[in-house]
């Protein structure tokens, strides 16, 4: 051996990383719908059943099960609000989920659970033993240290035996270090696969990205790691052309939503309208291309 040269420890192969697709089918999960607790959503998510050798789409009823969801957009455009309604909507259901609050200290993520569901119609006190607060806002080394937040969100499960996971946001979690974005992602996606979660993340956007591209403060980290993205966007109507398409007075705001893409299941590809109603619930409208007739006007208007 060369003096210069450094002996290298033996590179042995993961053997346990290695199985034919047989054995690995025999554990991949079922695949159904998880109620979204968003009106117009569920619907937009499908599956494909064939009938006399013709493929039918088939609602999924919801968010794909153990799938990561990211909901991304600039602010106002009723991300956190989704997120709640789902954490809602699930607990009402008898399903425990842990809510991490990255953004808003703990009492005032209740306040806002409270006023959620009251708007859904659903018995805060009969659902509020079900939805467990982990609270980054005010702990740092929960936000700052991602084992830390591992390891409480792992108690938190075992605890608890929470079926899902809301972070919001997750942007938050590497804010002023977005170069280990990735990494910080990649790991919670593969911790909620582990612990078989159905999970939400809220991600942030920059308002000088496109509006209705996918690409969140941490760059494209997020939509490339998940396994659904769903893009919220809003615009301020403008002109006479805008006001009669969008069927809203010149100065209001529209919100929009779009599926960018989900890996486990068929979903729909238009751009939908968006309502956040006077009660604080976000409800999906129909696509922007079906807005030609009356019958078509956005609910609501």
């Amino acid at each position: 051996m060369d003096e210069h040269s450094v002996a290298r420890p033996e590179v042995r192969p993961v053997e346990e990383a290695v199985e034919v697709l047989r054995e690995a089918g025999k554990r991949a999960p079922r695949l159904f719908g998880i109620p979204t607790g968003v009106e117009g959503l569920d619907g937009l998510f499908y599956t494909t059943r064939f009938e006399n050798g013709v493929p039918q789409k088939v609602p999924l009823g919801g968010y794909p099960a153990l799938g990561v969801i990211n909901l991304t957009g600039v602010a106002d455009t009723g991300k956190t609000l989704m997120a709640e309604q789902f954490a809602v909507k699930q607990a009402s259901l008898g399903y425990p989920v842990c809510f991490i609050t990255v953004e808003a200290p703990g009492p005032f993520t209740a306040g806002a659970l409270r006023t959620r569901a009251t708007a859904m119609g659903i018995d805060f006190a009969q659902i509020q033993d079900r939805i467990v607060l982990v609270d980054a806002a005010s702990h740092a080394q929960l936000r700052d240290d991602l084992p830390t937040l591992l390891a409480t969100l792992a108690h938190t499960i075992r605890r608890f035996d929470t079926k899902s996971v809301v972070i919001d946001s997750v942007t938050g979690l590497f804010e002023a270090k977005e170069i280990f974005a990735r990494q910080v992602v990649r790991q919670l996606f593969n911790f909620m696969k582990r612990w078989y979660q159905t999970a939400i993340f809220v991600s942030q956007k920059r308002t000088g990205h496109e509006e209705f591209t996918a690409e969140a403060a941490g760059g494209y980290a997020v939509s490339h790691i998940v396994d659904c993205t769903i893009v919220l966007a809003k615009r301020l109507i403008q002109t006479p052309a805008e006001a009669r398409l969008y069927h809203r007075p010149i100065g209001e705001v529209v919100r929009m939503l779009r599926i960018d893409g989900c890996r486990l299941c068929g979903h729909s590809t238009a751009t939908h309208l968006l309502e956040i109603t006077e009660t604080g619930l976000v409800k999906v409208g129909p696509p922007i291309s079906r807005l030609g007739g009356r019958e078509e006007t956005y609910a609501g208007g």
